[in-house]
C-alpha cells in the first residue's frame, strides 16, 4: 500500500482531500451540546387534588399511579412525593427505552387507573416527559413598572408562555409570582344564616353563572338562523344582581370584586416584584438549541410587548456551556502549536516536521465526520478526546517519519526511505491501532450515565487513531518522499546543537541504566512490585467522587421556614437574606439575585444568583459560596441549604449526599431516620443534615361523627366545598370576559377562619330547613404531620441529605451513613443511595468490570497479531505499573477520582500498551534477524527511545492546556489532565525500564517467529 501511494501522490492526495472535505461538511450537521446524551429517559405524574393533605395524596392518588406505572415496560426507577394538593410520580426508565413510546404506555396505563382515582380531582393526571425535580436550563423575569400584577399576569399567559413551550426540546414552562384576574366573592356567613342559606346553597346557586348554550337552530323557508342562550355574568354588578334565593340576591350576603387572586407564590428579580418563569427541558433535548430559540423568543417578544414591560434572561445554562466548549477549543489549538514544537525539537527540520504538522489537521477534522456518522455530539467530552487525540494521532506520523528519517540519514535515496522505511513500522502502527481501539471496546458496556460519557470518549479515540493510522501509511510517506531531500550518510554521529547534544547525553545514560536494568531484571521487578502495592495503598486514600465540584457561575438557595407560617412571614425572611447578599452584587460577583417565595408551599423559596462571567471576576464560585454561607448564617428563623449544581444533570444532584430510609411504615422509619440522624449528627464532617420527614406541619383533624349527621338529615358530601370555601377560597367556576376565561371564587375575609375553634362554627342546613352548627356533628383534633411523604420503588421512604464538609468526598461520606445505619436501623427497614450517590455506585461497580475487559481484550489482540501470547503479556505486564504512576499523580496533585480521572486512567491502558508495541515489535524483528533476546531487546529500546519520548512528550505536553485551565469546566479538564501529563510521564519513563526487563525474562520461553517459519517450510518441502 505505501508503495502504491508513494508511486501515485495524487491519489494520497485526494483519498486524504476526502477525509478533510468530509470533517467539515460534517461540521454544519453534527449536533453541539454539553455533553454526551445520557439522560434517562424520564416522565413525571403530576396529580392535583385541592385540599386534600399529604396522607390522602399518598393513599388516594400517589398510590394508586405507582401501581399504573409500574406496569410500563422498561422502568428503572421510581420516586414519589405527596404534599398538600400535590402528587407527583417520577419514572426513571433503562437508556434503551424510547421516551415518546414510554409516555404513550404510561398514558395509557394512567387512563385505565382514572375510575380509581378521587371523583372530585382538579384535574386527570398530567403526564410530562421530564423530571419534576430537575433544575430549570434558562429562568427569565418579566417585569412592569406601569402594570398591575393580575394584568401582567394576563399578558404572560395569554402571549409570553405558549411561545416558550411552542420551543422544540421544551418540556414545561412553569410561572411563578402570578396572580390571575378573578371575581372574588367575599362570603358573610351570619348574612347567610340569618337567611337560611348555607355555603352549600351559594355553590349551588353559583353553577350556572358562565350558561352559555346551543339551543338549536330556526329554519324558515328564506332564512336560516342558529340560536344561542346565554345568562353569562361578567361584572361585578352582574353578580350583585344575581338571585340566589326567595328576595336573596348575592349582595345582600357577600361581596363581589373582580381583582387578582390571592398570591401563592412571589418572585422578586433584584429586589423588584414580576414574574418568573422557568424553562424545563425534556430528557435528551438539546440545551444550546433551546437556548438558541428561547434567546429569539425573547428578542421577538420585547419589540411587540407593551411599553414598560420588560423580559429578560436571568439565568441560561448554555452560557457555561458555550465557554466551556470555546476554552476546550483554546486547549486544542495550544495542544496542536505544542505536539508540532515537539516534533521540531526532535527533528530539527522544517520540512520534517510540516509533514506530521499536515498529516495532524485531516486525522482532527476527519474525526469530526466519524462522530456525525457515528450519531455523536460535539460536546465536551468529545472534544476532550481531540484534545487528547491531538498527543495520539500523530505518534503513528512520527513513528513512520522517524524511521524514514532514519534510513534518509544512512544515505538511503528518499523514495526508498519512504517505502521501506514505512514497510519496517507498518506491522507496528496497524498493532498499536488496534490496541487503542480494543481498549475503549469496553467502554460501551459500562452502565448508566458514566457509560453514555465514556462511550462517546472512547470512540472518538478510536474513530482518530483509526483514521491517524491511514492517514500515516498514506499522506506520511507519499510527503516524506517529495519534501525530504536526497542526503549522504553522516560522516559521524555529532549532534548538532544544545538540544541535539542534550538528546545525546541523555541516550547515553538511558543505555548505561538500561544495560544495569538488564543485568539485575529481579531487582527492577522488586522496585515495580513495591511502586505497585505503594500505589495500591494510595489509591485507598483518594477522594472518590462523581464528578468534581465545578464553578458554572450560578449558585441555588434552597430555603425553608418553620411549617405552617404565612407566605408573608417568608418573604420577610427571604427579603432579609438578598439584603445580606447585596453585597455581591455591589461587588459585580453577582448578576441577577432571581428569587422565588412559595415555592411548593408557603413556607418553602428558592433564591438563584447568577455569578458574572468566569473572566470578570478575580474568584471562583467555591470561594463566592463560602462567604455567602457565613452571610446569611446570621438569618434566624428559616433554614437555607446552597446547592451547587452539577454538569451531568442527575437527578437531585448538586444538593449533597441523599440516602433514601425505606420500609412499610412511616411511624417506624421516622424513628429509625431520628436515630440515625443522631449518630450522623457526632460526625462534623457530616455538616448540616436534614430530613424529608419531620412531623412539623401543624393540622387540624375533623372527625364526622356519620350516625349523629343522618340523624340530623345533613348531607356531609358538601363539607369540603364549604370548608374550602371559607379557608383557602373554592373555585365555583369560570366566565367568559372578552373572550378571556376568568375564574368564579368563594373565600371568606370579613369573617376569617383563622382559628381552630372557628371550624366548629361554619353553618349546615338539616334536612327540615334548620341552620345548625358544624359542631353539633364534628369533634376536632390539633395534631402535627408531615408536609410531604415519600417513596422509593413503591416503598415508604424518609430521605436523610447531608451537605459534607469540603474534606470529605462523596465516596467517604456514603460509606459513613452505611456504617452508621448498620448499627441503627432494623432488620425491616433498607437504606438506598440516591441522585449521585446512586450514580457513583452505579459508576464504581461497572468500572472494575470494565478495566477487567480492556486488559483481556488487549491481551487477545495483540496475541492474535504477535502471534504470541507471551510478547501480548510483555506488553500488558507494563499496565498495572501505568496505573499506578497515574494514581500517585492524582495523589500528589489533590486531585479526586472522579468519572474524568477514570477516562484518563482507561485512557492511560492503551497508551502504555502503544509504547510497549514498538519496543517489543522491533525486538521481534531484531530475534528474527537472529540476535539473542537479551541484544534484541537492548537494541530495540535503545533505537526506539527517539519515537518513543517523542510520542510520550507530544502526548503529555498535549495535556497540559488541560491542566492549566482556569475558565468554565476547567474542573473537568484538570482532573482528566492530571492522569494524562502525571500519570503518562511518570509511566513512560517505567515504561523504558520495565518492558525491557520483562522481555529479558519472558521471551527466551518462546522461539522467534522466523524459526517457526523456517521450520514449516522444511516440513512443506519434504
Amino acid at each position: 500500500m505505501t508503495a502504491l501511494f508513494v508511486r501515485r501522490p495524487v491519489l494520497a492526495i485526494v483519498v486524504n482531500m476526502l477525509i478533510l472535505v468530509g470533517g467539515l461538511a460534517a461540521l454544519s450537521g453534527v449536533a453541539v451540546r454539553e455533553l454526551p446524551e445520557v439522560d434517562s429517559p424520564t416522565i413525571t405524574i403530576r396529580t392535583s387534588y385541592s385540599g386534600a393533605s399529604a396522607e390522602t395524596m399518598d393513599q388516594e392518588v400517589t398510590g394508586i399511579v405507582e401501581s399504573a406505572a409500574a406496569q410500563v415496560s422498561g422502568v428503572k426507577s421510581m420516586s414519589s412525593s405527596s404534599s398538600y394538593e400535590e402528587s407527583r410520580v417520577t419514572v426513571e426508565f433503562t437508556t434503551s427505552t424510547d421516551l415518546n413510546v414510554a409516555a404513550s404506555d404510561m398514558r395509557d396505563e394512567v387512563a385505565r387507573i382514572t375510575n380509581s382515582l378521587p371523583d372530585d380531582l382538579d384535574d386527570d393526571p398530567t403526564i410530562v416527559k421530564a423530571d419534576s425535580d430537575s433544575e430549570p436550563i434558562m429562568r427569565l423575569a418579566v417585569t412592569s413598572e406601569t402594570m398591575a400584577i393580575d394584568a401582567l399576569t394576563d399578558l404572560v399567559d395569554d402571549e409570553v408562555v405558549d411561545r416558550f413551550s411552542a420551543v422544540e426540546g421544551v418540556a414545561e414552562v412553569t410561572v411563578f409570582g402570578e396572580r390571575e384576574q378573578t371575581f372574588l366573592i367575599d362570603i358573610d356567613q351570619a348574612q347567610l344564616a340569618t337567611r337560611g342559606l348555607t355555603v352549600a346553597s351559594l355553590i349551588d346557586a353559583l353553577g350556572d353563572v358562565a350558561l352559555d348554550v346551543p339551543a338549536g337552530s330556526l329554519e324558515s323557508s328564506a332564512q336560516d338562523f342558529t340560536v344561542r342562550a346565554t345568562a353569562s355574568l361578567r361584572t361585578p354588578d352582574d353578580f350583585d344582581r344575581l338571585i340566589i334565593a326567595d328576595n336573596v340576591r348575592l349582595a345582600d350576603v357577600a361581596v363581589v370584586a373582580l381583582g387578582p387572586d390571592a398570591e401563592s407564590s412571589v418572585l422578586l428579580v433584584n429586589g423588584r416584584p414580576g414574574l418568573g418563569l422557568n424553562i424545563v427541558r425534556q430528557a435528551g433535548s438539546n440545551t444550546l438549541s433551546i437556548s438558541n430559540a428561547v434567546h429569539d423568543v425573547v428578542a421577538s417578544l420585547q419589540d411587540t410587548l407593551p411599553d414598560g414591560v420588560d423580559i429578560a434572561v436571568t439565568s441560561d445554562d448554555a452560557t457555561f456551556i458555550n465557554s466551556a466548549i470555546v476554552e476546550v477549543l483554546k486547549s486544542l489549538g495550544f495542544a496542536i502549536a505544542i505536539v508540532v514544537g515537539v516534533i521540531y525539537v526532535f527533528l530539527r527540520n522544517v520540512r520534517a516536521t510540516l509533514i506530521p504538522a499536515l498529516t495532524l489537521p485531516v486525522a482532527l477534522i476527519g474525526t469530526i465526520g466519524g462522530i456525525w456518522l457515528a450519531s455523536f455530539s460535539i460536546n465536551i467530552i468529545t472534544l476532550l478526546a481531540l484534545v487528547l487525540a491531538t498527543g495520539m494521532v500523530v505518534d503513528d506520523a512520527i513513528v513512520v517519519l522517524e524511521n524514514i528519517v532514519k534510513k534518509r540519514d544512512a544515505g538511503m535515496p528518499a523514495r526508498a526511505a519512504a517505502v521501506r522505511g514505512t514497510r519496517e513500522v507498518f506491522f507496528a502502527v496497524i498493532t498499536t491501532t488496534a490496541t487503542l481501539a480494543a481498549v475503549f471496546i469496553p467502554l460501551s458496556f459500562l452502565p448508566g450515565t458514566s457509560g453514555g460519557l465514556f462511550r462517546e470518549f472512547g470512540f472518538v479515540l478510536a474513530i482518530a487513531v483509526t483514521i491517524s493510522s491511514f492517514v500515516a501509511l498514506s499522506l506520511c510517506p507519499m510527503l516524506a518522499s517529495r519534501l525530504l531531500s536526497d542526503r549522504t550518510a553522516r560522516d559521524n554521529d555529532t549532534p548538532a546543537g544544545l538540544v541535539g547534544r542534550i538528546g545525546s547525553w541523555g541516550s547515553r545514560r538511558y543505555a548505561f541504566l538500561l544495560r544495569h536494568c538488564l543485568s539485575a531484571p529481579f531487582v527492577v521487578l522488586t522496585a515495580a512490585a513495591i511502586c505497585s502495592g505503594a500505589a495500591w495503598i494510595t489509591y485507598g486514600t483518594l477522594e472518590e467522587e462523581l464528578t468534581p465540584s465545578e464553578d458554572r457561575a450560578v449558585v441555588l438557595l434552597r430555603i425553608s421556614a418553620p411549617e405552617g407560617v404565612s407566605l408573608d412571614y417568608t418573604e420577610s425572611q427571604q427579603r432579609q437574606i438578598e439584603a445580606l447578599l447585596q453585597p455581591f452584587r455591589d461587588s459585580g460577583e453577582v448578576e441577577y439575585i432571581f428569587s422565588i417565595v412559595g415555592r411548593g408551599s408557603s413556607n418553602e423559596g428558592r433564591m438563584v444568583m447568577t455569578l458574572a462571567p468566569w473572566d470578570e471576576r478575580e474568584r471562583s464560585q467555591s470561594e463566592i459560596v463560602a462567604d455567602m454561607k457565613d452571610a446569611i448564617a446570621s438569618v434566624n428563623g428559616v433554614r437555607a441549604f446552597v446547592i451547587q449544581p452539577n454538569s451531568l444533570g442527575i437527578r437531585g444532584g448538586g444538593q449533597g449526599l441523599r440516602m433514601a430510609i425505606t420500609g412499610s411504615d412511616y411511624d417506624v422509619l421516622a424513628t429509625a431516620a431520628d436515630d440515625l440522624m443522631a449518630v450522623l449528627e457526632q460526625d462534623p464532617d457530616m455538616g448540616r443534615i436534614q430530613l424529608s420527614y419531620e412531623t412539623t406541619q401543624p393540622q387540624i383533624l375533623i372527625d364526622v361523627d356519620r350516625e349523629r349527621a343522618d340523624d340530623l338529615g345533613i348531607d356531609i358530601g358538601g363539607l369540603s366545598d364549604a370548608m374550602r370555601a371559607l379557608l383557602d377560597g373554592h373555585e365555583v367556576g369560570e366566565v367568559f370576559v372578552d373572550g378571556d376565561a376568568i375564574p368564579v371564587k368563594l373565600i371568606s375575609t370579613s369573617h376569617p377562619v383563622d382559628d381552630p375553634t372557628d371550624l366548629a362554627n361554619i353553618f349546615l342546613m338539616s334536612s327540615d330547613d334548620r341552620i345548625v352548627p358544624m359542631s353539633s356533628i364534628v369533634s376536632v383534633q390539633e395534631m402535627a404531620v408531615s408536609p410531604s411523604l415519600d417513596r422509593e420503588e413503591q416503598l415508604r421512604a424518609i430521605t436523610i441529605s447531608a451537605e459534607l464538609s469540603d474534606d470529605v468526598a462523596l465516596r467517604d461520606g456514603i460509606e459513613r451513613i452505611e456504617a452508621a445505619a448498620e448499627q441503627t436501623l432494623p432488620p425491616d427497614v433498607g437504606l438506598i443511595p440516591l441522585s449521585e450517590a446512586a450514580t457513583l455506585d452505579e459508576t464504581s461497580s461497572g468500572l472494575g468490570l470494565v478495566f477487567g475487559f480492556a486488559i483481556v481484550i488487549v491481551i487477545l489482540v495483540l496475541a492474535a497479531q504477535f502471534e504470541s501470547f507471551l510478547s501480548s503479556l510483555i506488553i500488558v505486564g507494563t499496565v498495572p505499573l501505568g496505573l499506578a504512576c497515574a494514581v500517585f499523580a492524582l495523589a500528589f496533585t489533590g486531585t479526586s477520582l472522579n468519572v474524568y480521572s477514570q477516562i484518563g486512567l482507561v485512557l492511560l491502558v492503551g497508551i502504555m500498551a502503544k509504547n510497549g508495541i514498538l519496543i517489543v515489535e522491533f525486538a521481534n524483528q531484531l530475534r528474527d534477524a537472529g540476535l539473542s533476546v537479551r541484544d534484541a531487546i537492548e537494541g530495540a529500546a535503545l533505537q526506539r527511545l527517539r519515537p518513543v519520548m517523542m510520542t510520550m512528550i507530544s502526548t503529555v505536553l498535549g495535556g497540559v492546556p488541560l491542566v492549566v485551565s482556569t475558565s468554565a469546566g476547567a474542573e473537568a479538564r484538570v482532573s482528566l489532565g492530571w492522569v494524562i501529563v502525571g500519570g503518562l510521564g511518570l509511566a513512560t519513563l517505567a515504561t523504558l525500564f520495565i518492558t525491557p526487563v520483562v522481555y529479558r525474562l519472558m521471551a527466551g520461553f518462546s522461539e522467534p517467529q522466523a524459526e517457526k517459519r523456517r521450520r514449516l517450510e522444511a516440513d512443506l518441502a519434504a
